[in-house]
């Protein structure tokens, strides 16, 4: 369970680095639904949660705006996996993370958060490469609308990873099919591209 938890999370955010942090946090210290970990009391205090929701707030408007959006994307090859490997880390309680890095370097431990943060990296990729298709189909026009669906998939994502965690497994399965068909889309719209260049 533990383990489908962070993958939820992670899933999240490779859309949105900060919005399954900002949950995690704020049932943490709003609700008994979710109970933090003491070396990952921090994600609770209301100097981080102002923090994320100030980071969230810039990603969330960053990503509505074409070519804004692409410029966000690239940064956040960086900070989603980061995101995706933390969220992976408080859910199975990787204390040594946080209290001891080296020990928890040595230990094996580092695998569920390596895990999240490919998991991040991979949702992340494949959301970049949606967003390329839509915003080359739509002149643009499509990125507020795909940036609100996927910020209202990343709350759906990290609400059922902490609520219903088996629930999660059919949101993963949809996300995959989601953005695969984009993916699917871009390609063809690439091959679409070149058959038109093509001199002759």
């Amino acid at each position: 369970m533990e383990l489908l938890t962070g993958l939820g999370l992670a899933s999240a955010a490779g859309l949105n680095a900060y919005i399954p942090l900002l949950t995690l946090g704020l049932l943490a210290r709003w609700t008994d639904l979710v109970q933090l970990p003491s070396a990952w009391a921090w994600l609770q205090d209301p100097w981080a949660l102002g923090i994320i929701g100030v980071l969230l707030v810039l990603e969330v408007t960053a990503d509505k705006i074409p070519g804004v959006d692409h410029v966000n994307d690239l940064l956040q090859t960086v900070v989603r996996p980061v995101s995706g490997g933390l969220v992976v880390g408080a859910g199975t309680d990787q204390a040594s993370l946080v209290q001891d890095p080296s020990r928890w370097l040595s230990s094996g431990d580092w695998v569920p958060v390596l895990l999240g943060a490919g998991v991040a990296l991979a949702v992340h990729l494949l959301k970049a490469g949606g967003r390329t298709v839509v915003n080359a189909t739509t002149a643009g026009v499509g990125a507020p609308v795909a940036s609100t669906a996927e910020d209202a998939l990343a709350v759906g994502l990290s609400l059922a990873a902490l609520l219903l965690p088996v629930g999660i497994l059919l949101l993963l399965v949809v996300l995959v099919v989601v953005l695969v068909r984009g993916s699917r889309r871009r390609s063809r719209l690439r091959r679409e591209r070149a058959a038109v260049n093509r001199p002759g």
